[in-house]
């Protein structure tokens, strides 16, 4: 090793003593040559070769002597190449206005001496520094327009940034493919001019690209070539990493725990957080793969401090997913959940930000050369045109300006004419609009006259409706709750009988309570005046509160209930969906016989929770099951006889859907029924 970087350097000396001896020489041969065009193309060397060294000061210094000279002979080709260089200088200092301005004054300079290599290598420039600005569009236009030339002239340099230009911009349209085709182009230039850091470059961006698009074999190849050719410990430490993360996508887990272990190593020795929080995110999801829950979760949590500090995003991102699962594995949802909020947030902001157009180019980019492209940063010929006019004599003017009189006075005729006719056609559309809305204002009166008369019938049958279920189910249990307490107050009933008769007294104050409990909430929901408060709760407290309010009718009639419900959390209203609960509970009671059970559970699909309410009672038959859930009333009788309004169903399945979920019912007749309700468990996104 020590052997190799003694050779560099003495490479790099003899290399930096060739070039330094060369400088000298070119500037010896400038001091004793003639103001010439001679001497302007030794100096143009001499600035090569400064430009080459990163000298940019001096190499300025003999671009301003050079330019003088050349204007003072007119020699226009050292002109052309000496506003090149300075075009050049001006690019790497980052100083992109002054480099596009020297680079199209190069450029017009280069077509007059039909120079198309010249040309060229200014089209591949220009591309160059409109790629960096994120231009693209532009930029890929002129790095297609340099192609050609360069080709044909086998301009290796030249192509090789092209190649890599082109790609790079590709891949920034994702356009995957194309940049992939012009990254193994610039590769292999790269390759015959043993440019070693471009080889890296290249087979790191195709390593990446091929990951992109999925062909995870071909991403390992590239990945794999940067090692053989590389011993930048940094780097091998990023390649281990991908590598490991490759590997996982084929579950192969031997292989990516082999890669992701040395990243590691030498992540922690170089000090490099950037490169740990990537290995730190893999190897979680390695251990999250393999269920060690708890060494998953001490990465994660170690990479969500770095992702934070370092304001690296894409990482966060895969860290909130990871944190997602692995709270969801754990079964603690409420926290799951925080972190797929987290998670969300961030790809919505990274997704606004991913824009591979700038305000400046165009709607729709174009993959492939535009013949036209350059017409627009052309502005030689409106120049002409003008010099042409300002030498032309006063007697042709003359003429142009009595012509132009006569055009100008027929035009303000033409114009009185065309006003004129457009007031006539402005009164008559303003007449014509005048009538059109009167007759929209009679139709929206009769509208809305209509809506009302409907309204009122609407209303109308809601009252009938109430009267007809007062007067018939809850006059029984009130008159049953009378017949008692007259009995009591006549002294008629002994203590045994009074003892026998209290559940009966119980079960028909509750039918009586339930059934005005419905009524109200029916009749609010049908004179429009509900609207859902949504919150996030705790659907397991819902539960335990609502099965208290019914163990004495349980136990009364025999039924086993079984709570195999979970602590988990839904965004709705939380008293509309207590509203649902009791209801479902209480039919599920009303249909079950002593001895039967009444299951309740709940779990998570696809981003909602679902309730289930399950009972092994009479069973629905399938003439029946069509007549629920609708805004008639349908009741039957409970297995004691239990009354109804037959309202219950239609008023969960109106407060479900105000809370953007949805009611089902699955039942076999004498084997039970089973009530699902679906609620989101965040808000919904049209809401």
């Amino acid at each position: 090793m020590k052997q190799l970087i003694t050779l560099g350097l003495i490479l790099i000396t003899f290399l930096g003593f060739s070039q330094t001896k060369e400088i000298d020489s070119l500037t010896i041969k400038l001091a004793y040559q003639k103001q010439d065009s001679l001497k302007v193309d030794t100096s143009l060397q001499l600035i090569k070769a400064l430009y080459n060294l990163e000298d940019y000061n001096k190499a300025s210094d003999y671009i301003l002597l050079s330019e003088k000279l050349s204007d003072d002979i007119n020699y226009k080709k050292g002109t052309a190449e000496v506003t090149y260089y300075k075009a050049l200088i001006y690019a790497q200092k980052d100083d992109y206005i002054n480099a596009l301005r020297g680079y199209n004054k190069a450029k017009n300079l280069f077509k007059s001496l039909n120079d198309v290599i010249g040309v060229a290598k200014v089209n591949n420039n220009i591309g160059l520094i409109e790629i960096k600005r994120g231009n693209f569009s532009e930029g890929l236009q002129y790095s297609l327009a340099a192609i050609n030339e360069l080709e044909k002239q086998d301009l290796k340099e030249e192509l090789k940034l092209a190649y890599s230009n082109l790609a790079k911009a590709y891949s920034n349209v994702n356009a995957h493919d194309k940049a992939i085709a012009f990254y193994i182009k610039a590769l292999h230039v790269q390759e015959q001019l043993k440019d070693a850091d471009g080889i890296t470059t290249s087979n790191m961006a195709l390593a990446e690209l091929y990951s992109l698009k999925k062909e995870h074999r071909k991403a390992i190849e590239y990945y794999e070539k940067v090692l053989a050719n590389n011993t930048d410990t940094s780097i091998r430490g990023t390649i281990y990493s991908n590598l490991g993360g490759e590997y996982l996508k084929f579950n192969d887990y031997n292989k990516a725990t082999e890669y992701l272990v040395q990243a590691y190593n030498i992540n922690i020795r170089s000090e490099d957080k950037s490169g740990l929080l990537t290995v730190l995110n893999n190897l979680a999801d390695l251990n999250l793969r393999k269920s060690r829950l708890n060494v998953a979760e001490r990465q994660l949590l170690q990479a969500g401090a770095i992702a934070k500090e370092l304001d690296n995003k894409k990482e966060l991102l895969k860290h909130y997913k990871l944190m997602t699962a692995l709270d969801s594995t754990r079964r603690r949802f409420d926290r799951a959940f925080v972190w797929q909020r987290e998670y969300y947030n961030l790809k919505n902001e990274l997704d606004k930000k991913v824009s591979p157009l700038n305000d400046n180019t165009e709607a729709e980019i174009r993959l492939e050369l535009d013949p036209n492209f350059d017409q627009l940063h052309s502005d030689s010929t409106t120049e002409d045109v003008k010099k042409n006019i300002s030498t032309e004599d006063s007697n042709t003017l003359g003429k142009f300006k009595i012509l132009l009189y006569a055009l100008l006075a027929a035009l303000a005729i033409v114009a009185t004419f065309l006003i004129l006719a457009y007031l006539k056609r402005n009164e008559t559309i303003k007449y014509t609009q005048e009538l059109e809305e009167k007759s929209i204002k009679t139709d929206l009166q009769k509208q809305a006259y209509e809506e009302q008369i409907a309204h009122l019938e609407s209303i109308n049958n809601v009252k009938d409706k109430l009267f007809s279920i007062v007067s018939h189910d809850l006059k029984d249990s009130l008159s049953s709750i009378n017949g008692f307490i007259g009995l009591l107050s006549d002294g008629s009933l002994s203590r045994e009988e009074f003892e026998k008769l209290i559940p009966e007294l119980s079960e028909n104050a509750n039918n009586a309570s339930l059934l005005l409990f419905n009524l109200l909430n029916w009749s609010k929901s049908q004179m429009q005046s509900l609207e859902p408060k949504p919150s996030l709760f705790d659907i397991q407290e819902v539960f335990e509160d609502k099965v208290k309010l019914v163990e004495q009718r349980l136990e009364n009639k025999g039924i086993t209930l079984i709570d195999h419900s979970l602590r988990d959390f839904a965004y709705a209203d939380r008293s509309m969906f207590e509203i649902v609960v009791q209801n479902l509970l209480a039919n599920a009671i009303k249909f079950c016989k002593e001895g039967d059970t009444i299951t309740i559970s709940n779990h998570i699909s696809n981003g909602s929770s679902i309730v289930s309410i399950a009972d092994t009672g009479v069973g629905i038959s399938k003439e029946n099951l069509g007549k629920l859930f609708k805004n008639t009333s349908f009741t039957t009788t409970g297995t004691s006889n239990e009354k109804g309004t037959g309202l219950g169903l239609s008023i969960c399945k109106e407060l479900v859907e105000l809370n953007h979920g949805k009611i089902w019912v699955e039942s076999t007749l004498n084997v039970g029924s089973t009530f699902y309700v679906q609620l989101p468990k965040s808000k919904p996104t049209n809401a």
